[in-house]
Formats: C-alpha cells, sequence, structure tokens
C-alpha cells in the first residue's frame, strides 16, 4: 500500500473513530474554574520501554497521587506499535493521549484537523511553558502546535576525545578543517598507545557518518562547525540542502584526503556504530564521533574497563567562527490529543495541566531519579546519589522515557556528578543557544514524500563514493545534478514556497 493509500486510510479511521467514541477514557469534567476533586482519568498509548511496568506499581501510585489522576498507560511493544494505533482508531478505542513521530503521514492527519491545537493554552502552564520555543518549534504544522514533545536534549553535539593522548602528542581540540587533519594524522602514525604497532585511528568511521535522516551524523556536525547549514540552508531567498554548500564540501574534501592517506578506517561504508563504539572502547580511536556530549562519562567507564589509565575530556565542536552544533529535533515523538476523546477544551486543558504537573520539582526527581532510598540517595549537599541503577531501569526509565521530562537541567533533584559529568552536560546546555535549527525540518514536500527515500540514498551513495576516491570532483558534481532532475530541484522549489509561506 502507497504512502497516500495508507493517509487516505489513516484519516478516514480516525473520522470514523470520531463517530463511534463516546467517551474513551471516562468522561470529560468540566471544572468551571474550581480544582475537580475528582481524579481525573488519564489514558495514554505509547511505545514499549523495555518491560512494562505492573499496573500499580509503586512509581504510578506516586505519579497518581501527586496529580490526583487516575492512570492509565497502555504499552505497546515497539515493532507493534503503528499497527496497534491504527486498530485503535478503528475500534474507538482512542487515548486522551497518544504518541505520534515526525514524518508525512502524521504531518497530513494533524492537517485534517482530527487533534486540538494546543499552541494558545501553553501560556498558562508554567512548566510547559518555561521550555525553550525550539522544543515546540520543531514539531508545529503549519506554524500551529498540536503536541507535547518527549523532550530530549536539542544541543547534544560534543568532541569526545582521548586526552592522554592529545596531551603526550601535544595537541589541542580542533577548531578548523586542518586543525582536523593534523590531529588524525598524528594520532594514526605517532603510535600514541605505545605498543609499537600501526594499529591507532583518529577517529573511526561508521555507516551513518552521512545519515541524511538526522542532524546527528558526523558529517553534519563538522560541516555545521565549520559553516554549513543544518541539513538545509537559506542562500537568496531560497533553501538549499547541506551538500550544496562550500562548508560542506570541504569537509568531504578532508574525509577524502583522510582516506587517500589512510588516516581513517578503509571500511567505513559497512562499518556498523556497535564496531566503532568497541574501537573506542578497546582504546584505538583518538576522537569518538558516535556519541553525544553527555555521554562523556560513559565513554570514559568504557575506555578504563581496557585501558585503566586512559583519560577522556569533551569540549564543544567549535569552528573558524566559535561553537557551533546543528540543533537536533528535541523530542522523541510527541503526545497528541484526539478530539474524540478529549471532549471539550475544559477537559483538554485538565489534561495539559497532568503534564505541566509532571515538570514540577517532586515528580521531575520521581521521574528522572526514581524513590528516595529506594533508587537513589540523598547527598550532604542535596544532591542524587543512585543507589540500583539496575532496579532504576527496571522500574522508573519506562516513565522517564515516556513521559514529558528534563533528565538533568530540569526541575528535579540536581544529580551528583563526576567533574567529566559536569563538563559534558555543560557543553549540552550551552549548545543550546547557539544550535544551528533545520529550516526544513517542520516543512512539507510532496516530492519528498513522494521519493524521498531515493533522493537521499543518490546522495549519499555519492558522498560515500567521492570520499573513497570512487568519483572526483567533477563526478561529485554530476551526481548532484542528476539528483536535482531527479526531485531535488522540485523538493527546494517546494520547501522555499513552504518556508515563505511559514514566514
Amino acid at each position: 500500500m502507497n504512502r497516500l493509500r495508507l493517509l487516505a486510510l489513516w484519516v478516514s479511521l480516525v473520522t470514523a473513530a470520531g463517530a463511534l467514541s463516546g467517551c474513551v477514557g471516562g468522561k470529560s469534567r468540566e471544572s468551571g474554574g474550581k480544582e475537580d476533586p475528582t481524579p481525573f482519568t488519564v489514558t495514554i498509548a505509547t511505545p514499549q520501554i523495555g518491560e512494562a511496568p505492573k499496573k500499580g506499581n509503586e512509581v504510578e501510585k506516586a505519579i497518581e497521587k501527586y496529580t490526583n489522576a487516575k492512570l492509565d498507560i497502555q504499552w505497546i511493544p515497539a515493532p507493534a506499535f503503528e499497527d496497534k494505533k491504527n486498530i485503535m482508531i478503528a475500534s474507538g478505542e482512542l487515548p486522551k493521549a497518544i504518541k505520534l513521530t515526525s514524518n508525512a503521514t502524521t504531518v497530513s492527519a494533524i492537517q485534517s484537523g482530527i487533534f486540538w491545537e494546543i499552541g494558545p493554552l501553553l501560556k498558562n502552564y508554567k512548566h510547559l511553558s518555561s521550555a525553550s520555543s525550539l522544543y515546540y518549534d520543531n514539531i508545529r504544522v503549519d506554524g500551529k502546535l498540536y503536541g507535547l514533545p518527549l523532550y530530549r536534549d536539542i544541543g547534544r553535539a560534543g568532541i569526545t576525545y582521548r586526552k592522554d593522548w592529545f596531551d603526550a602528542l601535544n595537541l589541542k581540540p580542533p577548531v578548523t578543517l586542518d586543525d582536523w587533519y593534523t590531529i588524525m594524522k598524528a594520532v594514526a602514525k605517532k603510535d600514541p598507545d605505545n605498543n609499537g604497532q600501526d594499529d591507532t585511528y583518529g577517529m573511526f568511521l561508521d555507516k551513518s557518518f552521512n545519515d541524511p535522516s538526522t542532524s546527528s551524523a558526523f558529517l553534519t556536525r563538522l560541516a555545521v562547525s565549520q559553516g554549513a547549514p543544518n541539513k538545509w540552508g537559506i542562500e537568496d531567498g531560497k533553501l538549499v540542502p547541506e551538500f550544496m554548500t562550500k562548508p560542506y564540501l570541504d569537509s568531504m574534501k578532508l574525509l577524502r584526503r583522510l582516506f587517500q592517506e589512510k588516516l581513517i578506517n578503509r571500511d567505513f561504508s559497512v562499518v556498523q556504530p556497535a564496531d566503532a563504539d568497541n574501537k573506542w572502547n578497546a582504546g584505538k580511536v583518538g576522537i569518538r564521533v558516535n556519541t553525544v556530549a553527555s555521554a562523556a562519562a560513559s565513554s570514559q567507564e568504557n575506555l578504563s574497563m581496557a585501558v585503566p589509565n586512559g583519560k577522556v575530556g569533551i569540549v564543544p565542536f567549535v569552528g573558524p567562527s566559535g561553537n557551533r552544533v546543528p540543533a537536533e529535533p528535541g523530542n522523541n515523538g510527541f503526545f497528541v490529543f484526539p478530539k474524540s476523546s478529549v471532549k471539550t477544551e475544559e477537559e483538554l486543558k485538565r489534561l495539559l495541566g497532568f503534564f505541566d504537573q509532571l515538570l514540577e520539582p517532586e515528580m521531575s526527581t520521581l521521574l528522572t531519579r526514581g524513590i528516595e532510598h529506594k533508587h537513589f540517595t540523598k547527598t550532604a549537599d542535596g544532591k542524587a546519589e543512585f543507589i540500583d541503577l539496575g532496579r532504576f531501569n527496571l522500574e522508573v526509565k519506562p516513565y522517564r522515557d515516556s513521559l514529558p521530562s528534563f533528565e538533568v537541567n530540569g526541575t528535579g533533584m540536581p544529580l551528583k556528578m563526576t567533574e567529566l559529568q559536569e563538563k559534558g552536560w555543560k557543553v549540552v546546555a550551552d549548545n543550546l543557544n547557539l544550535a544551528v535549527p533545520n529550516p526544513a525540518l517542520t516543512l512539507s514536500s510532496k516530492t519528498y514524500s513522494d521519493k524521498g527515500g531515493e533522493l537521499d540514498m543518490m546522495i549519499s551513495d555519492a558522498q560515500t563514493k567521492f570520499i573513497m576516491e570512487k568519483l572526483d570532483e567533477a563526478g561529485w558534481q554530476a551526481e548532484v545534478d542528476k539528483w536535482r532532475k531527479a526531485g531535488g530541484d522540485q523538493m527546494m522549489e517546494e520547501y522555499t514556497a513552504e518556508y515563505a509561506k511559514k514566514k
């Protein structure tokens, strides 16, 4: 079934569900501006994270008591979620909140009017409205907000590196592309692990290095630091893809030179991300590219198992114009509220109030730290220290990952951290206001909906061939021209028109 037919079926099912469902999740309660003492039923459908928690567990009871809610979460195994969602809609068994992810089908369903718009109401909720506008801008449809994001860090990029090697080789973290080359050559050729073998890499790339679907791809991060746009940029009022800009091409040329001189792994086009991680863990890599700044401490822990004296450093991506990183979507999906099950605006307001309460200090601590004396203890200086991380992952993590929360920079109890953890999270916090947005993130293009996968593959394959010297620069430009004729030009026109309309 093609996308258009699937969309038509999806929308028709929702429309039917709106007629069939009477009081899904319980009757709406009009409070008239007064506090309603009756527990408010909150029904949620979300993909399952790990093992589904048992009904009535201690964490769930604590949420219900604090928010005066009766919580009913349907934990649906992730591989079955899309099919189950459609079945729920067809049967009329819609929850009050259902998690969606950004894609063409979702955008079209939202445009059909089946979900509540919540943007004008957010100002009335202290914690929801205090989150950076980027979290919301990244999921707007036609300039309007319909969803509450499961917040994730927006500026996650950072350079995780072997500080002990850099110190020994008198190297500093890179700024220019020439710096990157110097570091790659030194680490690959100067035997920083002192084992007398030619077995170290400046960085160990994997096949996701140029993933067109994510702003966290290494090539995008590198190019943005050098002045390129984040996936799409604006030139003379028109939207152009990152790979048609000079900083991006220059970054590709650097990788080509590194490949040419055997300073990076020659098999990068077929290496799995897990294999690249293993190379880092084994102590063979100078800069770890497949990670985020907040995970610097984990990189240290993994390295220490093989290299007890190895020392990890973390710094932001800095280029000739300063700290510059690509903004990532800032969510792991978002909740929307069907009009067929949330009957009135008063009911919607009460539902938003529930989600706002989850960001208050007590609930934020519960979702990100767990229950005191069971999952964490409070230190003398008022910070949370985990005492049973395995138990936390089993009992609390499913709620933390499936409900809105901020793991570190929220209102919950601060986490006791090592110096490296603090540095990593500071990079993330500092990146937030410096992150370069992707102007096409919330725009729609019929061409991309119809053949985006094919167009993405054309370019990613050509990039790999260029880096591996199977294409020269003229050959690369010829591939870009093919992309443009195959639908790229049309997609640029559609994005440009959408962008102008949005402005």
